[in-house]
């Protein structure tokens, strides 16, 4: 019995091995043949030609003092993804110092003016429960204020 389970695996070994082979050898004819490369003409574009100097026109468009007031208010909270071109912020789950429950976050910067307008803060608890509208407006308000300090230090006024 085990003699007959090789053959079997040894054939399903070349079979899967034989049809990889085969994987990207399309040369777009719809027929197998030779790998041709493709037109390299056109430039491709990757991330760091968004931070080269030929791509002026593509500027971050959220305003500092309130990203890094974002990041410094919720520091405790595992940042997951940041995105400055969008300007959102996205967290893991915490728990706020001195509190119980465990929040998560999602920050977007909408305009580089510093204003209440640009800035949108979404809370979410951990296990379903609703957040009042005036926790996310504290943070809110504790992100704003810590902005302008920033600014107020920066500025030296």
């Amino acid at each position: 019995m085990e003699l007959l389970r090789r053959p079997a695996l040894l054939v399903a070994l070349v079979a899967a091995t034989t049809l990889t082979a085969c994987g990207n050898r399309n040369n777009g004819s719809g027929l197998l043949g030779e790998v041709r490369p493709a037109d390299t003409t056109a430039e491709e574009d990757t991330l760091w030609d968004a931070f080269g100097p030929d791509n002026a026109d593509q500027t971050v468009r959220v305003n500092k003092y309130i990203w890094a007031a974002s990041l410094e208010v919720l520091d405790f909270l595992p940042v997951q993804t940041v995105d400055p071109f969008s300007g959102v912020i996205s967290t893991g789950y915490g728990t706020p110092p001195g509190g119980g429950r465990s929040y998560r976050a999602t920050v977007f910067v909408r305009d580089a003016a510093l204003d209440a307008r640009s800035l949108n803060v979404a809370l979410q608890s951990n296990g379903g429960r609703a957040v009042p509208e005036s926790t996310a407006r504290a943070v809110e308000d504790a992100i704003l204020t810590r902005a302008r300090q920033l600014r107020i230090e920066d500025k030296k006024i």
